[in-house]
Parts: structure tokens; sequence; C-alpha cells
């Protein structure tokens, strides 16, 4: 199992793990998997990791969807590459441990599943992105990692709100690939992983 790497020794623990600077800290608690919309926009826009909250290096990871190419985009803020490793090793979405992404606790629930009962609770004014909204409670998707060269980081508007970045484009040079965790895929997704798999050569 990896252990914790050098450029997470900061951030706060919970239940042994790194809690992630994106995690969203609802009631003092961190809700694993769901994320904080002003820390991923704060993220995607200073170019931090998701994971350690430091600047990104030369090179950077990329969390890919099949749902994400069709977009052009991964919702997510990038990571380092030795951030990487500890992440795809101890995260239930993707070491493949949990099926099902787990339900919101955003809009006044807290990570539990108990009702937040606070009136003044700042949970609906930072919760996740609606991409991960969409997700909560539905199968897990395939996940793999791409490398970038940094200096193609490119953030994509939110077609709705263009001063809201939607994620990082998919559209930067290829450096690596991979497979974090494979799932059922339409026979239209795999057509669209076969025809990047073959442009990037196989998984290093």
């Amino acid at each position: 199992m990896h252990g914790i790497p050098q450029r997470c020794a900061h951030r706060p623990l919970a239940g042994g793990l790194v809690v992630p600077y994106v995690t969203l800290i609802h009631d003092g608690h961190p809700a694993f998997g769901v994320l904080d919309a002003n820390k991923a926009n704060a993220a995607f826009r200073r170019r931090l990791c998701q994971i350690c909250q430091h600047p990104l290096d030369e090179r950077c990871f990329l969390l890919v969807r099949p749902a994400d190419v069709i977009e052009g985009c991964s919702p997510e803020p990038a990571l380092h590459p030795e951030c990487l490793p500890y992440t795809a090793a101890h995260c239930p979405m993707l070491n493949g441990t949990a099926t099902h992404y787990r339900r919101s606790p955003v809009l006044a629930r807290h990570p539990a599943g108990r009702p937040c009962t606070d009136p003044s609770c700042p949970c609906p004014s930072r919760t996740t992105s609606e991409d991960h909204a969409t997700r909560s409670g539905r199968p897990a998707d395939r996940y793999d990692a791409w490398m970038i060269h940094t200096q193609n980081y490119l953030l994509v508007p939110r077609p709705d709100r263009p001063v809201m970045p939607a994620g990082i484009s998919l559209g930067a040079p290829i450096l690596r690939t991979r497979v974090l965790r494979t799932a059922h895929l339409t026979p239209d997704q795999q057509h669209l992983m076969d025809q990047f798999n073959a442009l990037t050569g196989p998984d290093t």
C-alpha cells in the first residue's frame, strides 16, 4: 500500500487517510468523494493539485472517464504524479472497491447521511459541482489517468456560466495513460476509448 506522499505531510488526516484539499468539509467532517466547489475552482484557476494543494509542476495527471472524453474536459482538478498513486490506492472509486458513487451529502445533509439542522450552515453555498451531483448514487465509471505537460493546461468554461471553469481541456497532447479502474462501457464509449488508446499507445 502506498504511504502518504511527502507533499501531503501538511494535510489533515481522517481515519488515517489524507483529506484532499478539494474535499467538502461539512460540520467539521470530510465528505470523501465530494468536491467543495469553491476549493475546486481555486485549484483550477491557480493550477493547484487537488490532493496536496501545492502548485502543479512540469507534468500533471488528469482523471478521465468516457463521459469526460465526450465533453472534452476533465471536471476535476489535476494531480501531481507523486500524489496519483496514493490517491489511486486509497480512493474507493479509483481502486474499484466502490461499485456506485456515494450519494452526495450536499444541500443540508451531513456526510453520515443525517439531516443538517443548522440553518446557518454554509454547506449549500459550498456544494460540489453539477457534474458530481449528477453522479450521485450512479454505478461507477471507468477511470483513466492522463499525463499532460502543465504548459498545455487549459480551462474549459461552463457554457451557462463562462466565468466558471467546467474542467481542464482534454485536447492537450497526452504523454502517458494509466487505467485506474475498469467498468462496463457502452459500445460508443468503448469505440471512443479504443480510438484514444490507439493514439496514445499502451499504458505505461
